[in-house]
């Protein structure tokens, strides 16, 4: 018998994760299904039977958070931004909480996992923490005093929609992103804008595994194009530490797993940031792709 535990669910395009963990955050239960395809209800009902089936396997009742792409809106409440389009327009946190009889919390998954990285992750006890995405897009949650700061209009550390900055020749207007404008980070600092750049410039079509594994071995465009993200992710991050001054910035997403980033990346960022020292610390995520589930289990704080 478990007296208190924590659910988190986290909501992507393809699989439903759902984890429990006790108040020391230990996993006490994990399971994982596919999203289903284009349909609200069956969603729903998905994510309230993995909290069901948790329940009954722990024998006691859990709190519940759910880290999804996008975020409610604070002038309606109603999910927006997200790629599981079929539940934009929904008020997601009242259909749940209808669903399971008790109140659920809802994050964006990019607040989750900075939350995750702050409360026990690589970025425990710093007192704010910016967490960023670089995968299929780019996204990036804050965290002040363990806390999520979510904004105003719920946009905090949306930094992927900014321009890159200080942009350099070629860089200027930049592609037009989905959004509507021109030269968002996103197009340069996402895997696919990685790759994108490099079949830009070398005429190969390659992923960005591959991009890394051939700078490994010498190959110069290759390593000129990794050369290239480099800085423009220093120049991204450099304006995120002018802005909000972070003492921990950890990465996450397919792109985190690039180890040299860790390195090349405050090597150079110094050159941009108004400061005449950067002791801001770069780092890989403790809790890996499991950090956006744990962070929406802690969307409900310790005591």
């Amino acid at each position: 018998m478990n007296p208190f535990f924590r659910i988190g669910n986290d909501l992507g395009g393809t699989k439903i994760e759902a984890i429990a963990l006790d108040p020391d955050g230990t996993v006490l239960w994990r399971h994982r299904i596919p999203t289903p395809s284009g349909d609200a209800v069956a969603t729903i009902e998905a994510i309230r039977d993995l909290v069901f089936q948790a329940e009954a396997q722990l024998g006691a009742p859990g709190t519940v958070g759910v880290g999804t792409p996008g975020a409610p809106s604070p002038a309606t409440g109603l999910l927006r931004n997200s790629n599981s389009v079929c539940l934009n327009g929904l008020p997601l946190d009242r259909l749940l909480a209808g669903a399971l009889g008790r109140e659920v919390r809802i994050a964006n998954d990019a607040n989750c996992f900075a939350l995750s990285e702050a409360t026990d992750g690589a970025a425990a006890g710093a007192a704010i923490v910016f967490g960023v995405i670089l995968g299929t897009g780019v996204g990036g949650g804050l965290v002040v005093g363990g806390k999520i700061l979510t904004g105003r209009h719920g946009i905090s550390g949306e930094w992927g929609h900014n321009p890159l900055p200080w942009p350099a020749p070629g860089e200027w207007p930049g592609p037009t992103c989905y959004c509507g404008r021109t030269g968002c980070a996103e197009l340069f600092l996402s895997g696919p804008g990685l790759a994108a750049d490099h079949r830009a410039t070398a005429g190969e079509n390659l992923a960005t595994h591959e991009i890394a594994a051939r700078a490994e071995t010498g190959d110069a465009p290759a390593r000129a194009t990794l050369d290239r993200y480099v800085d423009r992710l220093a120049r991204g991050l450099a304006g995120v530490i002018n802005l909000v001054d972070p003492d921990v910035i950890v990465l996450g997403g397919g792109l985190s797993n690039l180890t040299m980033l860790y390195e090349a990346v405050p090597a150079r960022w110094a050159r941009y940031v108004f400061s005449d020292v950067v002791t801001t610390r770069l780092v890989p995520p403790h809790h890996g792709d499991s950090s956006g589930v744990r962070g929406a289990a802690w969307l409900w704080p310790p005591d």
